[in-house]
């Protein structure tokens, strides 16, 4: 998969161009009301199921059969995106993010997801799964703002992806690793 070193990756489900589109306009409505935050590019936008860290390629070589095999039994699937929030919950927000609200097989890809993950070498995951795509961060303590609500409907989710992050200074710029169909048998 890479040479020597380590990536910092991630594993998770892309949307599709339609919702990409409602979610850069949604930006640019809540950039007036939000001070000091740094709106993620809406092309950047997925729905992490799992953050891995600095990984070895080989560790990353290791999972990945096993989320082509999680990919295979989760068949593809539309979410519903809506609500907007802030994490934490209390005290100066961080992330802001939209709610999206996934069928039982995008949950149990998440679980499945998981697994892999501690069978690949990684430590658990200590804090629990909550659907969201982020819009935003903030990096300094900010005001919590007034959010309208938002319904931008549904998105198409087809493809489970590992991908690369890296840290840049006009944010992270996400490169696929490996790209696995939702309900598809891998192909040898």
């Amino acid at each position: 998969m890479r040479g020597a070193g380590s990536v910092r990756a991630f594993v998770a489900l892309e949307i599709d161009e339609r919702l990409r589109v409602a979610l850069g306009e949604l930006q640019a409505r809540l950039r007036p009301r939000l001070g000091g935050v740094r709106l993620v590019r809406p092309e950047g936008i997925h729905l992490t199921l799992r953050f891995l860290g600095e990984s070895p390629p080989a560790r990353l070589d290791a999972l990945s059969p096993r989320l082509a095999a999680a990919a295979a039994a989760c068949p593809a699937c539309r979410a519903r995106a809506a609500g907007i929030g802030t994490f934490p919950e209390r005290g100066s927000p961080r992330v802001l993010w939209l709610g999206l609200d996934v069928p039982p097989p995008v949950l149990d890809l998440q679980v499945q997801c998981e697994r892999a993950a501690r069978a690949s070498g990684f430590e658990a995951e200590r804090r629990p799964f909550r659907a969201h795509l982020t819009l935003g961060r903030w990096r300094e303590r900010a005001p919590r703002p007034e959010l309208p609500a938002a319904d931008l409907g549904e998105t198409r989710l087809e493809t489970l992806v590992l991908f690369e992050s890296d840290l840049l200074p006009g944010g992270a710029a996400y490169t696929p690793l490996a790209r696995f169909p939702l309900g598809q048998p891998a192909v040898d």
